[in-house]
């Protein structure tokens, strides 16, 4: 005796808006960011470093801990600015902010020794994807046809409530 066979229904896979791939792009990166610069705690003599106020070759003092703030913060808004700010200008800011931190991200490695080739690169290289994919958000982000006014400027008002009117409503 054989079972009946129910194919499966086809899982529905609705258009995510831009605004929401964006921020969600937006704290992905966040969450790598914030985790590889914990992750170089774990660098010997880091520690170390930040104990006598030497972080990355800088000197710990209020104007780099203020850099280092901005450096996060930026991203951090545009979660928020991705959801909240207008298509154009969203767009704009996604794309400077984005093109702005592929060199940026780039930077981290500067100097490194080449022993931390491998966490760099693999760090360095999602973060770069990453951004690549906001730009490419940005850019294609799908325009809207024009809708059509109301014909040699008539007051809005009057147009709707004529088509109120032929319609019974």
């Amino acid at each position: 005796m054989s079972t009946p066979h129910h194919p499966t229904p086809a899982l529905e896979d609705q258009r995510m808006p831009v605004k929401a791939k964006l921020a969600a792009t937006w704290a992905s990166f966040m969450f790598l960011y914030i985790y590889v610069d914990y992750f170089q705690l774990y660098k010997p003599g880091a520690i170390d470093d930040i104990l006598v106020g030497i972080v990355f070759e800088f000197q710990i003092s209020p104007t780099l801990l203020t850099v280092f703030t901005a450096s996060v913060a930026i991203p951090i808004l545009m979660v928020m600015l991705s959801m909240t700010l207008p298509a154009r200008v969203n767009r704009v800011a996604n794309l400077v902010v984005a093109l702005l931190y592929i060199p940026y991200s780039v930077f981290n490695a500067a100097g490194e020794a080449w022993a931390w080739a491998p966490f760099y690169a693999l760090s360095i290289g999602i973060e770069v994807l990453l951004l690549v994919f906001i730009l490419h958000a940005a850019w294609t982000w799908p325009r809207t046809a024009p809708t059509a006014g109301p014909a040699d400027g008539a007051d809005p008002a009057a147009v709707r409530i004529e088509q109120d009117h032929r319609t019974g409503g």
